[in-house]
């Protein structure tokens, strides 16, 4: 029985790096440079399978709501068959529509928000192994070790809290770091040292306990 458990973390941990080779933002095309504002730091960036409302100003026949983000990374309006979003701060995909739009309209003015967001595959927080409900959820600045297990719903009844880790794969492209964590002394025992800060692409392992 503890050999299967063994392999069972094993593969889990396993996966959990391969995720996180995943998670390279080389994968990602750049939105074109000339359309592009720069985004601050903490700005949310759209991803595929984000949904968006874009409201063009007194021209209700160009806006579009819950238009979802193709897996391509682009979205079609009227007018606008084929823009890149994903990428792209609200903000910058509405002054990009509004470049799109001059060909057509005066002074276009354009404000998009996000509905329904699942972000960038490289600034996602992904959560497996014993989590109640094991997830990816976009990252936003200042996500804490609590706040993702929040998301995830704490643990099962047969997790290892103790001993679960945080796979990190630093923006430089060096191995990955293994940070470990004490969920159940964070959940159950209130030790705030554990809430660590995450980071965009992290993967917590949560693993199995021994029976």
């Amino acid at each position: 029985m503890n050999s299967f458990r063994l392999a069972g973390l094993t593969a889990c941990s396993a996966l959990a790096l391969g995720l996180a080779g995943c998670a390279n933002p080389a994968n990602v095309a750049p939105a074109p440079a000339a359309q592009a504002v720069q985004a601050e730091a903490g700005d949310y960036l759209i991803g595929p399978g984000d949904t968006l409302n874009v409201f063009v100003y007194r021209a209700p026949e160009l806006s579009a709501q819950a238009l979802p983000v193709r897996p391509d990374g682009r979205i079609s309006l009227p007018l606008v068959p084929d823009i890149e979003a994903a990428g792209r701060s609200p903000t910058e995909l509405a002054r990009a529509l509004e470049a799109a739009l001059k060909a057509y309209v005066r002074e276009p003015n354009v404000t998009v928000m996000v509905q329904s967001f699942i972000g960038q595959p490289n600034r996602q927080i992904r959560v497996i192994g014993e989590a109640t409900q094991p997830m990816a959820i976009p990252y936003r600045e200042g996500l804490s070790l609590l706040d993702v297990m929040i998301g995830a719903r704490g643990l099962t009844r047969y997790a290892a809290g103790n001993r679960a880790e945080i796979i990190r794969r630093p923006p430089n492209g060096a191995g990955p770091e293994v940070i470990p964590v004490r969920l159940d002394d964070l959940l159950r025992s209130g030790d705030i040292s554990q809430d660590v800060a995450m980071q965009p692409g992290d993967t917590l392992v949560i693993p199995q306990g021994w029976f």
